[in-house]
């Protein structure tokens, strides 16, 4: 089961990482989402969740095995916060596409003349 969560947050980063590198707008816009999604499995995956275990301390079971809710809230919060920085990235791309009418990402000036 390691392996396959390994291999799974492997796999997002590495679709994120690709498509970061395009010179489109929304493929960047794709790649961060990506990335936070596989952070935010790697955060989820760090709690060690056990099933069916409560997310407290039970002080009467010496040998009682418990959920960390740490990660979670985490978790939690990183999904939140990634949703609106995410709402703030679109709504730039799409300004910069209406008073471009291009949404390629390029650092080189074009000028009219050739060189």
């Amino acid at each position: 089961m390691e392996f396959l969560v390994a291999s799974g947050i492997g796999v997002l980063t590495a679709a994120g990482l690709y498509l970061i590198l395009r010179l489109r707008t929304f493929p960047v816009i794709v790649g961060l989402s990506l990335l936070s999604y596989a952070v935010n499995v790697f955060l989820f995956a760090s709690g060690r969740l056990a099933a069916n275990a409560p997310p407290i301390l039970n002080p009467y079971k010496a040998d009682a095995t418990y959920t960390d809710p740490l990660p979670q809230a985490l978790v939690l919060t990183a999904i939140v916060i990634s949703f609106g920085m995410t709402a703030v990235i679109v709504m730039i791309a799409l300004a910069a596409y209406l008073s471009e009418k291009d949404d390629r990402i390029d650092m080189t000036e074009e000028t009219g003349e050739d060189a």
